[in-house]
């Protein structure tokens, strides 16, 4: 084998690479709300206060009632055993920018009625409205800092446009106030 050849199949590696991260990436901020739906998604808000024992009841229900570990994994990476095969693969809830992209509406919408193209069944004939919102507060725990995102924001994003016209929350706005993160892939956390 040449150094041409080594050098192709490197190049070839990398740039598979870089797409396969670049699809995970459009993935991850593809609303699986229908869009004639989606205004109504955003509008709702959690009713629960965020709480201990909000999101410890959120945990059994997760890996319980609820059968969300089966995709989405006992951690929440979407690795679930039910997940092999799965094209779209299941919503990784550790990845920040699961949280950024979408309202809690929106995941509450999800859960309740499915995502059309997807895998994901509605589970609103299984759960309840409580505690499809209390799955949602132990799901957040996933991700840490960044679990609050835009959850909480009614406006959420669009096609790849955040409030205000901005790129989708992409940008670095530094520190959050009232929340005592910050967002943005500069956020260094």
């Amino acid at each position: 084998m040449t150094i041409t050849h080594v050098l192709a199949a490197v190049l070839t590696c990398g740039v598979l690479s870089a797409s396969v991260l670049s699809a995970a990436e459009r993935h991850m901020m593809q609303p699986r709300v229908p869009a004639d739906k989606l205004a109504e998604a955003r509008a709702l808000t959690s009713p629960l206060p965020d709480s201990p024992e909000i999101v410890e009841k959120g945990k059994s229900l997760y890996s319980g009632k609820g059968t969300c570990f089966n995709c989405h994994g006992k951690d929440g990476s979407g690795n679930g055993m039910a997940a092999v095969g799965l094209d779209p693969s299941p919503r990784n809830f550790q990845h920040h920018g699961f949280w950024r992209h979408r309202t809690e509406g929106e995941i509450f919408w999800v859960i309740k009625h499915g995502s059309p193209g997807t895998a994901m069944i509605g589970f609103g004939d299984q759960l309840s409205d409580e505690e499809i919102w209390s799955i949602i507060q132990y799901e957040r725990s996933f991700a840490g800092e960044h679990g609050h995102g835009m959850t909480g924001h009614r406006e959420g994003m669009g096609q790849g446009m955040g409030p205000g016209g901005g790129m989708g929350g992409m940008e670095h706005r530094g520190p959050r106030s009232g929340m005592g993160g910050c967002e943005g892939e500069a956020c260094g956390r």
